[in-house]
């Protein structure tokens, strides 16, 4: 049992335990999330502390973009932007298809390479490796600053301190042209590793035993610290594995602390490139080291997860999803052969997996009919590799190499999975088709695990290689802890009231209407038939509003209702029309128990709200829980958002008793303005008009 101080239980079920704090004056200080968007947010009023939940405006540090900086230029160009407002921020790589050589993607290259050097901006071609590698050994994701990238893996910035995470194209365009766009501080979930790592244990069995044995969604959308006694023991390529699979355990973030481990990372860097770096260089270094940013002692975070490394032994991943994990000594009795083992991508291909997999592999040849494909997470670590003799190793062996960058992760390019086949790797991603066809199986190890695979021709450890017994297989120890802020807690740390703009409201109101399911995706929300048409106009778009969901939908619901619906609403494509079409309805306001990060981010680039409630979502089900079924609902119950005292009330009736009094996160003056310029395109043409004048 772990004893947390100043706090009583709540309630207990399982593994899961609840706890209030003992008083409302806990909670003032802030974690190390909500410190970093302090030092990058802009326009906040004088004295602001910027909080989980609030919505704040954000001059990230850099921006980074791959293949598709492109598109964004393209976007950019249309917002009616012809200068980028700084090209010391932004940063374009080409990672993504760099094996395809075809007239169409070269000169997609030489567009992006072109618009580079005319805007002067910071530019890496294609073969100088994958780009979040990139954005760590060139210092722009640098420890406690705030970095982001318009690609779902900028999570990996966090193994380093640098709070990363994704953005969507027309977040980045906004970036490009006036330096900022805007970020909602998720809620903030504490993961602690207790103990120390088993030797053989690696960081990929970390992330793969977080991501199996937490597999209920406890942290989506949520932003991740880690903590532990011992975690300096954890060295930094451990930490960036741990931080890029964040994203599929569901985060939006992935932070380690700035440490000892990370301060000695930053030196050794230091005598490799020399003293002249224009990121990386003594000054910097030694101003991270006399300041580092760290949590406050009394900051809240939403739920805290505890793992116990000691019970950990190596994991695998799969098939075919990364919410399945599987002890690798029960995996390798099935004797499973595989057809194609894979150490690449942004995961798992840094100098140290490399060398892991060829001490592995030493000696040793790859099994027949197995192909064995290698690429190096940037030509710095090829170049590195090849100097020990790590890299040879594995050609020597029969390995396949393949230029620094993404390929076969992303499903580009040699190497392919076939119908049939069976394929373990070292990267992120083993969703179904993913790595080629969907009738195949992938599985994700650590590249030592692949590596062993690779030999012995089937998912095997690397004990197998060398006759020797696999590691004893234990119980992982866990527990979820679940926060909650006593009654109050809120309203005694800021008494201060919300500006509210001219032109927008001060309250929205409305009846609740329940589509009471979880994962509405954004095919139920807008029909996909739809989604590639540029002429629909907005009453064809208001009549197909959810009719995948529901074709119901449209006659039992009018002008100005409030759509209440469960967990992860909005999961799916990234269309903007899920978003544009519930505005078409006049709805301006859905509420949810928690949103998928996409459509959340569309939703405030087109000037639709949201919230989440989930107090709100369970309430309304404990209601119904009897009756009959109904996909769409008219709840009788009203919700009054109060935007200047960041509150919602919901009653009973319009003028019924309050049912449910809920502090919400803030909804500051600039991200106001963005709704009331239609969303984040017409904000930007507004500011580069305004520039312009």
């Amino acid at each position: 049992m772990f004893v947390i101080k100043n706090r009583r239980a709540f309630a207990t079920r399982g593994s899961i335990k609840r706890y209030l704090s003992s008083t409302p004056l806990l909670f003032a200080g802030q974690n190390l999330t909500e410190k970093i968007v302090q030092k990058y947010a802009v326009g906040l009023p004088e004295g602001k502390l910027v909080k989980s939940g609030d919505y704040v405006s954000i001059k990230p540090a850099h921006v980074m973009s791959h293949d598709n900086s492109w598109p964004i230029a393209l976007k950019f160009m249309g917002l009616g932007a012809s200068k980028v407002k700084d090209n010391r921020q932004i940063v374009n790589t080409l990672d993504h298809d760099v094996q395809n050589k075809t007239e169409k993607n070269l000169t997609k290259y030489k567009n992006i390479q072109d618009f580079a050097t005319k805007q002067g901006v910071d530019f890496y071609p294609a073969g100088r490796g994958i780009g979040h590698q990139i954005m760590i050994e060139e210092g722009y994701a640098f420890p406690s600053n705030l970095t982001v990238a318009s690609d779902s893996h900028s999570n990996t910035y966090g193994g380093i301190g640098s709070l990363g995470t994704p953005i969507v194209r027309t977040d980045a365009a906004s970036i490009w042209a006036t330096g900022q766009t805007w970020w909602q501080i998720p809620p903030i979930a504490r993961v602690e590793l207790i103990g120390k790592l088993p030797k053989g244990v690696t960081g990929k069995d970390v992330i793969v035993s977080l991501c199996g044995i937490f597999n209920n969604d406890e942290v989506l959308n949520h932003a991740i610290e880690f903590v532990g006694d011992d975690l300096e023991s954890i060295p930094i390529d451990y930490r960036l594995t741990i931080a890029n699979m964040t994203t599929e355990w569901g985060a939006l973030s992935g932070l380690f602390p700035v440490d000892n481990t990370v301060f000695k990372w930053y030196r050794d860097r230091l005598e490799k490139i020399g003293p002249n770096h224009p990121r990386i260089n003594k000054e910097t270094v030694q101003k991270l080291i006399d300041s580092p940013v760290i949590a406050d002692s009394d900051a809240f975070y939403a739920k805290t997860l505890k793992i116990d490394l000691s019970s950990l032994s190596p994991y695998v991943s799969g098939p075919n999803s990364v919410k399945i994990s599987n002890p690798l000594a029960e995996l390798s009795k099935k004797n499973m052969k595989i057809n194609k083992a894979y150490l690449v991508s942004c995961t798992n291909s840094r100098l140290s997996d490399i060398k892991a997999a060829a001490d592995v592999i030493k000696g040793k040849k790859v099994a027949p009919g197995v192909e064995f494909y290698v690429a190096a997470a940037s030509s710095l670590v090829q170049k590195d590799a090849e100097s020990i003799g790590a890299w040879q190793t594995l050609i020597d062996a029969g390995g396949i190499p393949l230029p620094a960058g993404c390929g076969p992760c992303i499903g580009l390019g040699a190497g392919l999975l076939e119908p049939g086949e069976i394929g373990i790797s070292a990267t992120n991603r083993n969703f179904k088709g993913r790595m080629g066809s969907k009738d195949a199986l992938a599985f994700l190890a650590s590249p030592e695990i692949v590596a062993a695979s690779a030999v012995m021709g089937k998912i095997a450890a690397p004990e197998e290689v060398l006759g020797e017994p696999l590691k004893e297989v234990k119980e992982i120890v866990k527990e979820v802890i679940i926060h909650e802020k006593p009654s109050g807690a809120d309203e005694d740390s800021s008494s201060s009231t919300v500006e509210v703009l001219e032109g927008f409201p001060e309250s929205i109101e409305g009846e609740l209407i329940l589509c009471d399911a979880d994962n509405i995706n954004t095919d139920g929300i807008y029909p996909g038939k739809y989604t590639y048409q540029d002429d629909v106009p907005r009453s064809k778009m208001a009549e197909v509003c959810m009719e995948n969901y529901d074709s119901e939908f449209g006659s039992k619901t009018k002008p100005g209702d409030i759509i209440v619906s469960g967990y992860n609403f909005g999961t799916g494509s990234s269309r903007e029309q899920a978003a544009t079409a519930i505005l078409a309805r006049d709805m301006k306001l859905v509420v949810a128990g928690s949103f998928g990060n996409i459509f959340s981010r569309n939703s405030i680039n087109n000037a639709l709200l949201t919230l989440e409630i989930p107090q709100l979502i369970d309430m309304l089900r404990e209601k119904y829980k009897s009756e009959p079924k109904e996909l769409t609902r008219r709840t009788g119950w009203f919700l009054k958002y109060d935007v200047k005292k960041a509150t919602v009330f919901v009653t009973s009736g319009e003028t019924g008793e309050v049912v449910l009094k809920q502090k919400v996160g803030e909804l500051g003056t600039n991200l106001q303005d963005i709704i009331i310029k239609g969303g984040l395109e017409g904000w930007v043409k507004a500011e580069l008009a305004g520039t312009s004048n």
